[in-house]
């Protein structure tokens, strides 16, 4: 198949961009389906971000257990109205409800 040069527009920034007879020939080799969607220099820009979601700072919050009353330590701010309970208590019970497997 005879491949010629198209022009795209990005999706990013909209500039027109030239995809090249060559790009479209590699593309065919890898099978690769849809066209690019961004010109060189927002893929570029796209590429250099940190991928998947923002790390958040991890907060820990002393509280009680709703179970035995221990203080203990939790990684999250308690909602109010759900119990929270410390880890044996916590492991007691997700052993208890998972031994109708």
């Amino acid at each position: 198949m005879e491949f010629q040069d198209r022009t795209l527009r990005c999706v990013d920034c909209g500039a027109e961009f030239v995809w090249t007879a060559g790009e479209q020939q590699f593309f065919a080799d890898k099978n690769f389906k849809n066209e690019p969607k961004r010109c060189k220099t927002c893929k570029v820009k796209r590429a250099s971000r940190p991928a998947g979601p923002v790390a958040r700072e991890r907060v820990e919050t002393v509280t009680s257990c709703s179970a035995c009353g221990k203080e203990t330590t939790v990684p999250f701010r308690p909602t109010q109205g759900r119990p929270v309970f410390c880890k044996e208590c916590f492991q007691s019970r997700k052993f208890a409800g998972a031994g109708g497997l």
